[in-house]
């Protein structure tokens, strides 16, 4: 089979971009003629273009379009120039699509429907940010509801995370369409413990840590005014691994105010693959405060290199921890509730520990192999169809 996977970024941090990469180089393996079609944006919130990407990833050839700044700020709707062209003359049997209100799934529409190919969409489906004013949250469902009516209407399947996900598209898209399948980490690279934490930069012994972009919608203020909350004796570090994406300054300015700015280590990108995941092991616990996930990887890999996870009750989070039996939960913004779990993952370690062995046990059961093969069936059963 010939497959087109469409995305507005890869070879770039994100969710978005991790799930293409492992799904592509594995079909790619597998004997699939795989191919990623990607604008030259870097990062969507400073709107960072480049021209210095290689011409394929982890052995997935990718083939890069110059992206058209949004119309309408605020909304995502960019639109990858020549794509539309590129899709019609690329002689594939299947067009995949990621993300949600952005102008290149409009465009895999319009070519899957022209020239009868099926599409696939996944969605990654994130409903309207909490704070977002009245006018926006209903130009945003005006998008969902418009997205429903026309591409959703081409696709043959729509690809979602988690069951949350699903019942989230079905409001707006044909419910009959929507499969569930989840997706993973690599198991077998997570195998040598001792070896990733000899590659990892030097912390302190005992550290909270933030994995993901340094962004509003990461939480990550009410992570600092927590932080502020604890009493000195359970009172861990923060690391914060990621890329600042315009945050980091107010971020300091308010750890300063709250007196912790001593207190947080700014990682940055940890670009090295065993070095990452020693960081994550080496974490007393992982905090993911986030104001909405649709699945939050980051959780899995914590929960395969046994690290402790305190999450928000946001998305697919609960049901990835099992709704608090694999991790502590908390509401969002609640920066007590917040320092009330990180608290307790220092105190009460026996509770700690029960949840942690039954995460990395749980976590094994993800496997991008897996998510990969359900992928090609799916695939397969379009194509004979």
């Amino acid at each position: 089979m010939k497959i087109v996977h469409v995305t507005l970024r890869f070879d770039a941090p994100g969710g978005v971009e991790t799930n293409v990469r492992e799904i592509t180089r594995r079909l790619r393996a597998a004997g699939d003629d795989v191919q990623v079609f990607a604008s030259d944006l870097f990062d969507e919130a400073g709107w960072d273009r480049r021209t210095d990407y290689a011409p394929t990833v982890d052995g997935v050839p990718v083939r890069r379009f110059p992206v058209r700044k949004r119309l309408v700020p605020g909304l995502t709707l960019p639109l990858m120039v020549g794509l539309i062209d590129a899709l019609a003359d690329s002689g594939a049997d299947v067009i995949h699509a990621h993300s949600h209100r952005y102008g290149h799934v409009l465009e895999a529409a319009a070519v899957a429907e022209r020239c009868g190919i099926p599409l696939v969409v996944s969605t990654h489906y994130h409903p309207a940010r909490r704070e977002e004013p009245p006018i926006k949250k209903g130009l945003l469902r005006v998008q969902d509801v418009g997205f429903g009516m026309t591409a959703y209407r081409v696709a043959r399947r729509l690809v979602v995370e988690s069951e949350l996900e699903s019942a989230l598209v079905r409001e707006f898209a044909p419910a009959d369409r929507v499969r569930v399948v989840p997706p993973g980490i690599d198991v077998a690279a997570w195998a040598d413990a001792a070896g990733d934490l000899r590659a990892a930069p030097s912390l302190p012994p005992e550290f909270f840590l933030f994995v993901g972009r340094v962004a509003p919608n990461k939480g990550l203020a009410t992570l600092v005014d927590a932080l502020a909350l604890l009493p000195e004796e359970v009172r861990r570090p923060l690391v914060i691994m990621g890329r600042d994406w315009g945050e980091r300054a107010s971020l300091e300015a308010r750890a300063r105010a709250r007196g912790v700015a001593d207190r947080i280590v700014w990682l940055g990108h940890v670009a090295g693959a065993a070095a990452y995941r020693g960081v994550m092991r080496g974490a007393t616990a992982l905090v993911l405060p986030s104001e909405w996930e649709a699945y939050g990887l980051v959780l899995l890999e914590a929960m395969v290199a046994g690290t402790p996870a305190v999450a928000t009750t946001v998305g697919a989070l609960p049901e990835v921890l099992d709704h608090g039996r694999l991790g502590r939960l908390v509401p969002y913004g609640d920066a007590a509730a917040l320092a009330s779990a990180l608290a307790a993952v220092v105190r009460d370690r026996a509770a700690t520990e029960t949840m942690a062995v039954a995460g990395r046990a749980r976590a094994r059961e993800f496997d991008w192999d897996r998510s990969a093969e359900r992928h090609r069936a799916l695939y397969r059963e379009l194509v004979a169809g």
